[in-house]
């Protein structure tokens, strides 16, 4: 693939894997629409991203938005099409199954799948013109998923569900893709130095001492708390998700799947040759319920 050429999307821009994804892509030289939720963070990321970068305002959970971004896109991009669609946007609900209200299980899947399946419903056109000028191949959609979509853990329940979600639905998109031309990628972090987790921990009075989940779930509150806290202290910076975005965008044939990190390595191994049970007693263990 011709880089120099290359127009792609990035969702959820503004912060972590997504902003560290749009300013590598642009160094590599591609042509970058970098989706942002806010007016500074578009002056922020074109700042940083050169002037390879474009910000667009785009909720993800926002049709309306995701209509004007098409029509961007498709000025942007002109005759050769969107060369990639990598769909990042995402936020993490936390807490017991039992207490978590069905509203913010609605709005975790909103944002980190339904949303990245309406992104991709609506670009797909420009990602088909990108195989017409350039050829079968060309074109690629990154999914940016997670180790909690393969490995699930008590307390991030509606998260690790979004994600095992996301890893279905790319699994299906890219056999429906393939006879046209278009890659998808799944890239599966583990802990990166992001903002994300720290916007689940700021909201420790969602369970205060006197919450009835206190007494069923206490423990594993507390455990997963600093299982996070003691992850972003050893997290790996964004940037090297972002490389591995780049890698997606450039192979001539990149994997469909991606592990970043030892734990997603470790994680995904284990997974496929240990037993539930004993799965289900290291992550006890390892919170300490």
């Amino acid at each position: 693939m011709d880089a120099t050429l290359g127009h792609v999307l990035v969702t959820g821009s503004s912060t972590g894997i997504g902003r560290a994804s749009v300013v590598h892509l642009a160094k590599l030289g591609f042509n970058v629409l970098a989706g942002v939720r806010r007016e500074s963070d578009a002056l922020s990321i074109e700042h940083d991203g050169g002037s390879n970068v474009k910000a667009i305002l785009l909720d993800v959970t926002k049709p309306e938005q995701i209509s004007t971004a098409f029509d961007t896109a498709q000025r942007f991009c002109g005759d050769q099409g969107l060369a990639g669609l990598v769909n990042n946007a995402g936020i993490v609900v936390h807490g017991p199954v039992e207490f978590i209200p069905l509203n913010d299980w609605r709005r975790q899947f909103e944002v980190n799948v339904f949303g990245q399946i309406a992104v991709t419903q609506m670009m797909l056109p420009l990602l088909r013109a990108r195989v017409a000028s350039a050829g079968k191949g060309s074109a690629r959609i990154v999914m940016i998923s997670s180790i909690a979509g393969l490995i699930s853990q008590p307390i991030l329940s509606p998260y690790c569900a979004s994600k095992y979600a996301l890893e279905a639905v790319s699994d299906s998109l890219r056999n429906e893709l393939r006879p046209q031309g278009i890659q998808v990628c799944l890239i599966e972090p583990g802990a990166i130095d992001t903002p994300i987790w720290n916007k689940a921990e700021a909201n420790p009075e969602v369970y205060p001492a006197d919450h009835p989940a206190r007494a069923l779930y206490g423990k594993a509150i507390d455990g997963i708390t600093k299982a996070s806290q003691k992850s972003a202290k050893n997290a790996i910076p964004a940037e090297r998700v972002a490389r591995v975005v780049g890698a997606c965008m450039t192979r001539k044939r990149p994997r469909t799947r991606y592990p970043v990190c030892l734990e997603s390595h470790v994680g995904s191994a284990a997974k496929g040759f240990l037993p539930t049970w004993i799965m289900d007693a290291g992550i006890c263990w390892a919170l300490g319920t």
